[in-house]
């Protein structure tokens, strides 16, 4: 039996997104439930948005853009989306190089049971080598996304049944994905066998709801019923069926870094509260680091709890010292360096009543490239600040992440070339700390985590060239 060779995986660029999937007896205009759902997963995703629902006759009826979900569907496009028993769908950020229309999701096609559609969070470290597999055997690609060969290898090994060709997939992808699909009048969701990206199960009446996130289930007023677990599929009919099937050995390593940035605030992941994990990350920076200042803040939005547990433990009044424009995206997941650079700019001021005259504590989740935290402290000092110590609620990123995050190379990341005390320069601080690796790991609840961006412990071999057995139906 001949493999597919895993070449060497090159620093490259990612996604991160947010999928959201929806199954009901009866038809309804499921559409604009999951425009609500995505309305709550914008974080993941602002760069385009997706929808997709079934229709008789193995049919599917879509529509996505770029922009932000409000700015793709407006009541017009919901409308022309018809009342469906299931629907999917997508939000979306992407890196230079590959934003435009055709990489948007829900990726749609048509295959061996009639029109089918995925979404798909993540990313297949073997995309590269599977994709150039399909293409010597006549399959013909439209987009840059690991999504389409996602749903090209599925559709290979959809012989038997839907389902058999997503599980076959599964086995052969490398990387991180969690996945909604939806064809043959069913609704399946899959996640990787490590569980590297969030996927929760809910209810609402008799509907059956996927999502990234819990946040998601409660914007729908559906009820979480569980996470679906690593390696897990779970195929769900109509008429209310739901079968699970473990595809492979769980080996649970769920990203840390949804806890310590991606994620909402208010979700639930693997049964840890985001919330909890950072308020605890705060409480454990104030045990280690005791500094003689006058008042704490956090940036937000993402590290204003880690903020609050510092402030609860050391005594420091909590003060708001920055304020957020909220129309406008997390500085983190824009396109390009330079969009990151200027967004910064607008969206972000000081509150100079709050600051004036005081030495601060600024608390961060997290410092990845250093543009960010360099121009907040510069606008505080500039705002009346007479100190600036910064405090962070992970440990310095010193790794890519191969698995769907936008960590690039490891020359965009500072803490890779760069000492605590350089960085501190570098950032313009009058001091700097960050929290211990056992240490959060432990406020988030203990694990295990794939804590690679930090530590290079990856989950799974990318460093070696691999042979990655594509089964006997590829021969």
């Amino acid at each position: 039996m001949n493999g597919i060779l895993l070449p060497q995986k090159e620093f490259g660029v990612h996604e991160e997104c947010g999928i959201f999937g929806v199954i009901s007896p009866e038809k309804e205009p499921l559409a604009r439930e999951v425009y609500y759902g995505l309305f709550a997963l914008q974080h993941r995703g602002q760069e385009s948005a997706g929808i997709a629902v079934n229709m008789p006759g193995r049919k599917i009826a879509y529509y996505k853009n770029m922009g932000l979900v409000n700015e793709v569907f407006s009541d017009e496009e919901l409308e022309l989306l018809p009342d469906s028993d299931i629907a999917i769908g997508h939000v979306r950020y992407s890196t230079c190089g590959s934003s435009n229309v055709v990489n948007a999701q829900p990726v749609v096609f048509y295959g061996r049971y009639g029109r089918m559609a995925i979404a798909h969070n993540g990313n297949i470290v073997n995309a590269a080598t599977i994709k150039n597999w399909l293409i010597d055997r006549g399959h013909i690609f439209q987009s840059s996304v690991d999504s389409e060969v996602v749903a090209a290898l599925i559709n290979y090994y959809t012989t038997s049944s839907v389902e058999n060709g997503v599980q076959k997939a599964c086995l052969d992808f490398l990387g991180a994905f969690a996945i909604v699909c939806m064809a043959d009048n069913k609704l399946i969701a899959v996640r990787d066998k490590y569980g590297l990206k969030p996927l929760v199960m809910g209810r609402k009446g008799k509907s059956v709801i996927f999502a990234s996130e819990s946040c998601a289930l409660d914007a729908v007023d559906a009820e979480f019923v569980r996470d679906v677990e690593p390696g897990e599929m779970i195929i769900v009919t109509p008429d209310g069926r739901i079968n699970s099937h473990k595809y492979a050995v769980p080996d649970p390593k769920p990203c840390v870094f949804e806890y310590v940035y991606l994620a909402r605030s208010d979700s639930v992941i693997d049964s840890v509260s985001v919330y909890e994990a950072r308020y605890n990350c705060g409480k454990e920076l104030a045990k280690l680091f005791k500094i003689d200042a006058d008042i704490v803040a956090g940036v937000p939005d993402s590290a204003t709890v880690c903020a609050r547990g510092y402030a609860d433990v050391s005594g420091l009044p909590m003060v708001d010292a920055l304020t957020k424009n909220r129309y406008i995206g997390r500085t983190f997941i824009q396109p390009s360096q330079s969009m990151r650079e200027s967004s910064v700019k607008i969206k972000l001021n000081a509150f100079r009543s709050n600051i004036k005259g005081k030495r601060l504590i600024l608390i961060d989740d997290s410092i990845v490239r250093g543009t960010t935290s360099r121009k907040i402290i510069s606008l505080l000092r500039a705002s009346g600040a007479t100190e600036v110590h910064m405090l962070v609620g992970s440990p310095p990123v010193k790794y890519p992440c191969y698995f769907g995050v936008d960590m690039e190379t490891r020359d965009q990341l500072i803490g890779a070339y760069k000492s605590e005390e350089e960085i501190c320069k570098e950032i313009g601080a009058d001091s700097l700390h960050y929290i211990p690796l056992d240490l959060m790991v432990k406020s988030c609840g203990g694990g295990p985590y794939c804590t690679a961006c930090f530590d290079g412990n990856y989950p799974m071999d990318i460093s070696e060239k691999e042979v990655i057995s594509i089964g006997d139906a590829l021969e």
